[in-house]
């Protein structure tokens, strides 16, 4: 049985994990990310936060994959994810929040 406090906790975490990937990638492009092993290391670590959150809930194969296949990462695809699909994740979530 699903625990409403702990999805509302799971999604808060969700929401927090964006605003950090959001302030480790202002200002950077692409490349700026793939030669800065530090911002490229928290911004990986800030998706799996945000695949185990949602483990059951929305995008479990995303953390598997960071996860579980880190070595086949393509960071190509992760920087799509993190400016085109994460901003729409974090209306979704905030309106859901605010219901």
């Amino acid at each position: 049985m699903r625990e409403p406090v702990r999805d509302k906790g799971r999604l808060e975490h969700i929401l927090t994990a964006i605003d950090y990937i959001s302030a480790f990638t202002e200002g950077f492009s692409y490349d700026d990310l793939m030669n800065d092993p530090l911002h490229l290391h928290a911004v990986t670590h800030n998706v799996q936060i945000i695949g185990e959150a949602v483990y059951k809930i929305l995008i479990e194969k995303m953390r598997h994959i960071l996860v579980h296949d880190y070595y086949q990462i393509n960071f190509e695809i992760l920087w799509d994810i993190l400016k085109n699909d994460l901003p729409t994740l974090k209306g979704q979530v905030s309106s859901y929040l605010s219901e």
